[in-house]
């Protein structure tokens, strides 16, 4: 009974990073429809943004003071530099250009694009040495063949619509559609550029919490510096007061919603995740929600499923398969390498212990007469 218990106990521990990723997706996925419900109905995306995170520093600002008092680091000028450089890439810049984008694209075409920030991510971490790759192991292999996989599924589900899939009842919401200013060069431009930052700002993560390792503590100032840069651009391009007004209405509720469960909860779960795990796992995940988002608007929302999108998501779930399949064979390998040098050191010391003089407490004793 007692083995069992110890095994499941080190099961949860194992696949405690791809539990709290998975439900980090549900939460996005359903960000994504109260944004559109919100955008519709006349929310700003860069006003939304802008709150969103100011909302979020301060919801998690208590718990950081008071969770993590012994464990966070002293904050130097370098560090709080670093945290700035940080939320510019993950907050005010990002999403600032995400959100613009938009306005000139189709939301089908920024979703594919999106997704490409696991790969770049990939790329980046090889280069800088932040993942470990041995292309001649099997391992090494299903890494870049998943990465590969995954990539080559969502661009099946851009690309390719396929026959629809029928709808056997009528969507349970309707949300209404809003006006697209098509753009392609400059809209393209906006969210290659939104992806590239995207990506660096992830490798950036696990630099940071190296010498910042207080998780809570770097969520919360991660919030409130993108918050008050992103205020900034945004009061330079909305002179209208009107667009900062939200009423208590589904505006209100998205970005309450976006900024507890999205910008606190799940921020701090991918940093925690990007520690124990490294970036690359943290952004393989993503894929899953626009498989998520499909779903969830065919079956609740009445919306067009076609059989590419399908197609598309078995893809991405296979590839992402494959390589978390590679990093749990690293970590193993990696985990057994440690074992054997433990206990080679062990043995080591065992060995010139006896060589000493034939008998290691002897010359303990020794020692500590001539000490006295």
């Amino acid at each position: 009974m007692v083995l069992v218990t110890s095994q499941v106990r080190k099961m949860c521990r194992r696949y405690k990073p791809h539990s709290l990723m998975t439900l980090a997706q549900v939460g996005y996925t359903i960000l994504y429809f109260l944004m559109e419900a919100s955008f519709n109905c006349g929310l700003n995306p860069h006003v939304y943004t802008t709150y969103r995170h100011l909302v979020a520093g301060l919801v998690m600002f208590p718990f950081a003071y008071f969770l993590e008092k012994k464990l966070r680091p002293k904050l130097t000028w370098a560090l709080f530099l670093e945290i700035q450089i940080l939320s510019l890439l993950g907050i005010s810049l990002t999403l600032n250009m995400y959100f613009a984008s938009l306005r000139y694209t189709s939301p089908t075409f920024v979703a594919s694009m999106v997704n490409t920030v696991a790969s770049m991510t990939f790329v980046i971490a090889i280069f800088l040495r932040l993942e470990h790759l041995d292309a001649k192991s099997l391992r090494g292999m299903a890494k870049i063949v998943g990465t590969a996989v995954s990539l080559a599924g969502v661009t099946t589900m851009t690309l390719y619509k396929g026959p629809t899939v029928r709808n056997l009842w009528r969507g349970l919401i309707h949300i209404q559609g809003g006006v697209i200013h098509e753009e392609w060069v400059k809209g393209a431009t906006l969210i290659v550029a939104s992806c590239i930052t995207w990506s660096m700002w992830y490798i950036m993560q696990a630099m940071t919490l190296k010498r910042y390792p207080a998780q809570l503590s770097l969520t919360t100032w991660v919030c409130i510096v993108g918050g008050a840069q992103s205020a900034i651009f945004t009061a330079f391009i909305e002179h209208k007061p009107s667009a900062w007004a939200i009423g208590f209405d589904i505006k209100f509720w998205c970005i309450i919603y976006s900024a507890v469960v999205c910008s606190g909860l799940i921020l701090f779960i991918q940093l925690w995740c990007t520690k124990e795990k490294g970036p690359v796992f943290v952004t393989m995940f993503n894929p899953l929600s626009t498989v998520m988002v499909a779903m969830l608007a065919y079956f609740i929302f009445g919306e067009k499923l076609h059989t590419g999108s399908i197609i598309g998501g078995i893809i991405v779930v296979g590839g992402l398969y494959t390589l978390l399949w590679g990093k749990d064979r690293d970590q193993e390998a990696r985990e057994k390498s440690e074992g054997n040098s433990d206990l080679a050191y062990e043995e080591q010391g065992e060995s010139n212990c006896v060589s000493d003089t034939g008998n290691c407490g002897k010359g303990d004793g020794s020692k500590e007469f001539h000490g006295i």
